[in-house]
């Protein structure tokens, strides 16, 4: 398993709505892949990538346990000092697994940030962990940073 680089932690979680929210791609029935920014998306730890799922459209339907799904990350800032020079992209590639009573839901939920846990006030979305398989830079290689 890939591991996400401790030097993009706070980046990931500040990415928004410090203007670098996170695109999160699934794959839809037909195949097409579906793109939708979440402002909810954190590091949970070195191993996994986790978001709060509030939404009411296509990428909360099709996301279920075992769901592949692929995070873009994108901070330009992080060019300048080479962290990640190839755009200042990452790219992540994992596995889901969703919590929706579970404690870990209660983990995720508490290390959201203030103005995510604000839109959904009654608390009703789920939990879901990313188990990251693949971290990569735009150029495809490995974010061994």
């Amino acid at each position: 398993m890939a591991k996400i680089p401790s030097v993009l932690h706070e980046p990931i979680k500040n990415a928004f709505p410090a203007g670098n929210v996170c695109l999160v791609g699934t794959v839809l029935p037909n195949g097409f892949a579906q793109i939708s920014p979440r402002g909810s998306v954190q590091v949970f730890d070195d191993e996994h990538l986790m978001l709060w799922e509030r939404g009411k459209g296509t990428t909360t339907e099709n996301m279920q346990d075992g769901s592949k799904v692929t995070v873009f990350f994108r901070d330009p800032k992080l060019r300048v000092p080479g962290v990640l020079p190839s755009g200042g992209v990452a790219r992540f590639y994992g596995t889901a697994k969703i919590y929706k009573t579970d404690p870990i839901r209660e983990q995720v939920w508490e290390k959201l940030i203030q103005v995510e846990k604000d839109r959904d006030p009654e608390k009703k979305g789920f939990a879901v962990l990313i188990k990251v398989e693949r971290a990569e830079d735009l150029g495809g290689k490995p974010l061994t940073i």
